[in-house]
């Protein structure tokens, strides 16, 4: 059922996060498998998991955003504006930048070993990685994987300096939200909103691929930030939240029908390349998809993931530190994996567990140490996280 204006916590966001961090590690282990370029890769590399991993590629970071602009309103209005920034800036920033130094140096390491750039001395390479002129094939130091980070970071501060325009914003969005959602069958809400991403997709990607990295991706940016605005302004529409829930089914209908689309033109993907027209629908039916996919995560959840558990519960506090640490296990578990030349169902069940567990294991050794864990993202003992509400 849509959520009614209450103070009661968002439970089904915080679900909605905990899933999507999930899916996150689980497509970076994907990564190990698939022939896209990676920091290292099995031996069983093949295409076969290829179209599963496109039929998430379009979703997975969309969703972290908006789902990153919904929290972010509730959290600005919790706190004066410059003690949030502040606390913000700290809890974000930090993990970055011990990333770059510690944590995702053996991302570095690993990759360059693959790729035959560096010998086994690790103190050797740790040394040049530190050294901001050595010419390796990647840039360090790096922060891989902890872009999101940055990205959330840079975001927060723009929409600091946007507030005063934001919040004329909001007092428009119910209205807005019950025309969109007044269409038959929800199309004005399924169609509408999409049409700045398809600008996107035609005039901006094809000269700003995807780079993570802040000064040239603004074809990124222009997503991301999209999302995020978008999940800011809808954070207290209980009128959006109700036509979500009302057309939620047309939605799922829809979404089912584009996925079906994609995972036939990725099995034949060479074909659909090699027609400028084909490849030209394909890319609209994606970005379709992407929002509609979203849509259908935030109305699943609305609807179905609305309870308390002692598991939720559990994910809240550590998800963060799960996601920091995530790919540097998987990498280095990769590059151990490889050589051993194990059937691929038995590596991938061991890197799949292994991460699992290390992931937990290592997070627990964390959280009591109160100046190592907020360089993993860890709240302090006496800190809260930071309620997604409902609307108001």
């Amino acid at each position: 059922m849509p959520h009614s204006a209450s103070t009661h916590r968002r439970h089904d966001l915080d679900w909605l996060r905990a899933i999507a961090f999930g899916l996150l590690i689980l497509y970076h282990i994907g990564m190990f498998y698939v022939t896209w370029g990676w920091h290292v890769k099995s031996t069983h590399m093949s295409p076969a998991i290829e179209p599963l991993m496109a039929l998430l590629n379009p979703w997975r970071l969309p969703l972290l955003f908006i789902i990153s602009g919904i929290a972010l309103h509730f959290a600005m209005d919790r706190a004066p504006l410059g003690e949030f920034l502040k606390s913000r800036t700290a809890r974000l920033a930090l993990p970055v930048l011990f990333g770059m130094v510690v944590t995702v140096a053996p991302q570095a390491y690993f990759e360059l070993r693959t790729k035959g750039e560096i010998g086994p001395d690790f103190w050797a390479f740790y040394a040049d990685y530190l050294d901001f002129g050595m010419e390796f094939s990647i840039l360090t130091p790096t922060y891989n994987h902890l872009w999101y980070l940055v990205y959330i970071l840079i975001y927060t501060l723009l929409v600091a300096l946007l507030i005063p325009v934001l919040a004329r914003l909001a007092t428009h969005v119910d209205r807005a939200a019950q025309w969109l959602g007044d269409g038959a069958y929800g199309w004005r809400l399924m169609l509408v909103p999409v049409l700045p991403f398809l600008a996107i997709a035609a005039f901006l990607a094809p000269h700003f691929p995807v780079t993570m990295a802040v000064i040239d991706d603004w074809a990124n940016h222009a997503n991301l930030l999209s999302m995020l605005l978008i999940g800011w302004l809808i954070a207290k529409s209980d009128m959006f939240w109700r036509q979500l829930d009302r057309h939620l089914r047309p939605i799922l209908i829809t979404v089912a029908t584009l996925a079906a689309i994609l995972f036939v033109a990725r099995l034949n993907w060479p074909a659909v390349r090699a027609v400028e027209p084909a490849f030209v629908a394909i890319m609209g039916v994606r970005t379709l998809y992407m929002w509609l996919a979203v849509l259908a995560m935030l109305g699943m959840a609305q609807r179905y993931l609305t309870r308390r558990t002692a598991l939720l519960d559990f994910l809240n506090q550590r998800v963060f530190a799960y996601y920091v640490l995530h790919q540097t296990i998987i990498v280095s578990l990769g590059f151990w994996l490889a050589p051993r030349e194990l059937p691929v169902w038995l590596e991938a069940s061991l890197l799949i567990a292994a991460t699992l567990v290390l992931c937990i294991v290592l997070t627990e050794a964390i959280r009591p140490i109160p100046g190592v864990r907020v360089l993993f993202g860890l709240r302090g003992k006496r800190d809260r996280p930071t309620p997604v509400r409902q609307p108001a």
